[in-house]
């Protein structure tokens, strides 16, 4: 059966979006209670205030080991004048926390005492009333407020509910969300074996997500299991979710504006749809409805739409039920490395790369697109461009939302330039000797990592630029592009680099100069990283034009990219390295074996974080790591180029 193509018609902006779904549950948020155990009460929130039954100390108790005293006899002892006391009349040995006998007051510390014998000792100092005791109640006073209603209950809280007496509490029972994933596409990761994927399916992911996001602002999900495109399947799920005891339905996929896009259909068929489509990115499809006085929403099948979703009005919800503010993100200020574009009439949420550069904390963007999960797992932070704003300047600070620990951005180091495969591994290789180290790179190609140098963006650039008049690397670029910085050039690696074609290079390539057949499509590295330079250099050698590559204008930024490019078959060749060939099986055409440096600013050369990197480039396992990628040379690894 196939439904009628959604279109938005009446798209809300995000404020509107987020009033309209509040105003229409504004009472959400009466959840019932249940008595648990105190213990079992971290992370719930208090339905009831809470007062204690007992106080702590429920006794007068010893602060310090030594002999109870009633301050009054001790007047007028001195060193001059010492008094004697009698041991079980006059002093009583206690231990701290021990309870003070009748007819004493005060606790004079063992260390100050001088025994005469088991039954004499002598004190040269006065006590004075209530020394060195924890009167009762010090801490907790019975029928004192220990904490009111809607308080979060944390470990710390444990202690205090159990030493005034309280043993259960009543918490507000957990939101419980139903889950939904629907698409014919969906297969379940426990029934999938990788070799068995075919074209087309996808391994459900985002329920699982989803639940754990609901779970970590303290709800409960149930996950349905994978419904096809079927409107009939989806109607009676939803039908029956929202007559059942759940409290919020998510139906994931199927908000968009495709022909087998059902959930609007099916949420206005049982209810009533409040809206459809949101100016924000990602996320526009979102959808809002009502059934049953329940709240349901249609979240978008991207990974990235549906935890912008998630966070902007399914959070906000959870969190009114728990009587719980939603949770504020930590801020701070940043500087875009480049100018960022921005659509007007969206709010955009863009995913950025952080790190403290000098004084400032630069951001890098990070691919825009909604379905692309690794640039929500690689972001330090998210960046909000208002709706009315058409883009972002490199040179003026904005805020960025922290998605980790300033401590953690503090401690990242900014690379930027040309890719290599090497990078990886040296992140890891600090990362497993250096917890706190982290770093961040971004593949602007090595004419890119120069520029964002002399912006003083970066840490080090990665750089494998060809002076095609002698041969050299790198050197020449810096003196004309960076001739006012001073710079250290460190070698990282030699690498193969050639054409990377399908097994069994079936086109039957032979080199750069069969790139102008007609029948062979190419895709090439953007323009400025090292790789286009070596292209458009051979280029020339062979007298061939640009203009008669089929694909020359097609750009990838990662030779990664290059390498699935050429696997999925949308290309027949591309210019990379050979080690993203032989991860991914395809065949190599070698074409030169070049130099991939680290260009490193002097005023960052002698700072702890780039010790360390230097260090860690120069041990055998990272180069022991580099070699079995294959294609590279470590052994000018670590060496200083040139000053």
């Amino acid at each position: 059966m196939k439904s009628k193509r959604n279109v938005y018609l009446k798209m809300k902006t995000l404020k509107q979006a987020r009033e309209i779904l509040f105003e229409r549950f504004s009472m959400f948020g009466t959840l019932s209670n249940e008595r648990v155990s105190v213990p079992d009460a971290v992370g719930r929130v208090l339905a009831e205030p809470v007062t204690a039954k007992i106080s702590a100390p429920n006794f007068h108790a010893a602060a310090m080991d030594g002999i109870a005293v009633k301050a009054e006899n001790t007047f007028g002892a001195s060193e001059a004048r010492p008094k004697e006391l009698i041991v079980g009349r006059d002093a009583f040995y206690i231990n701290t926390g021990n309870v003070i006998p009748e007819n004493t007051n005060a606790v004079i510390m063992i260390e100050h005492i001088n025994v005469l014998d088991e039954n004499r000792i002598e004190i040269e100092a006065p006590a004075f009333p209530w020394q060195y005791i924890r009167k009762m109640g010090e801490d907790i006073v019975a029928t004192e407020l220990l904490f009111p209603q809607n308080h979060l209950v944390t470990p710390y809280c444990v202690g205090a509910l159990l030493s005034g007496g309280v043993f259960t509490v009543s918490v507000r029972k957990k939101p419980k969300l139903l889950i939904i994933p629907t698409g014919s596409e969906l297969v379940e990761w426990r029934d999938t074996k990788l070799e068995n994927l075919k074209p087309g399916q996808v391994v459900e992911s985002n329920s699982f997500v989803l639940g754990k996001l609901a779970e970590a602002c303290g709800a409960t999900y149930i996950r349905h299991e994978i419904l096809t495109d079927n409107v009939e399947k989806i109607r009676q799920a939803v039908d029956d979710a929202a007559h059942s005891d759940f409290d919020i339905i998510l139906i994931d996929g199927g908000s968009s504006a495709g022909s087998e896009d059902y959930s609007k259909q099916v949420i206005s068929d049982l209810g009533e749809t409040l809206v459809h489509g949101v100016t924000m990115m990602p996320g526009k499809p979102l959808i809002i409805g009502e059934i049953k006085n329940k709240p349901v929403l249609g979240i978008p099948g991207y990974p990235v739409s549906a935890i912008i979703s998630f966070e902007q009005f399914v959070r906000p919800l959870i969190c009114r039920a728990l009587g719980q503010p939603d949770i504020e993100p930590q801020k701070t200020e940043v500087q875009p490395i480049r100018k960022i574009a921005s659509k007007l009439g969206v709010e955009e949420f863009l995913r950025v790369k952080l790190g403290k550069v000098g004084d400032r904390v630069v951001a890098t963007p990070l691919p825009r697109g909604s379905g692309s999960i690794t640039s929500i797992t690689e972001a330090d932070g998210i960046i909000r461009i208002p709706n009315h704003v058409e883009g972002l300047k490199d040179k003026e600070p904005v805020f960025a939302e922290l998605l980790r620990p300033l401590s953690s951005v503090q401690n990242t180091i900014v690379v930027v330039g040309s890719h290599d495969n090497t990078l990886d591994i040296l992140a890891d290789e600090l990362k497993a000797k250096h917890s706190n180290l982290k770093v961040s790179s971004s593949h602007v190609g090595s004419m890119g990592g120069l520029m964002a140098i002399k912006r003083g963006v970066c840490h080090l650039a990665g750089s494998h630029l060809l002076d095609t008049e002698d041969g050299s690397y790198n050197i020449s670029y810096i003196r004309r592009y960076l001739p006012d910085t001073k710079v250290k050039l460190v070698n990282l690696v030699f690498r193969d680099q050639g054409l990377i074609v399908s097994p069994g290079n079936p086109k039957n390539i032979r080199g750069i100069e069969d790139l102008g057949r007609e029948d062979i499509m190419f895709i090439n590295r953007q323009a400025g990283s090292g790789t286009r330079i070596l292209l458009d250099y051979r280029l020339r050698q062979l007298g061939m034009d640009s203009g008669s590559i089929t694909g020359y204008e097609n750009e990838e930024f990662t030779h990664m990219s290059v390498a699935v490019s050429v696997l999925s078959g949308m290309a027949d060749a591309g210019l990379g390295i050979y080690a993203a060939a032989k991860a991914l099986h395809l065949d190599f055409i070698p074409v030169v074996t070049e130099q991939y440096d680290l260009v490193i600013p002097q005023e960052h050369f002698d700072s702890d974080n780039i010790r360390i990197l230097l260090e860690t480039i120069n041990t055998g396992e990272f180069k022991k790591r580099v070699q079995a990628l294959g294609g590279y040379s470590t052994e000018k690894t670590g060496t200083v180029v040139s000053d």
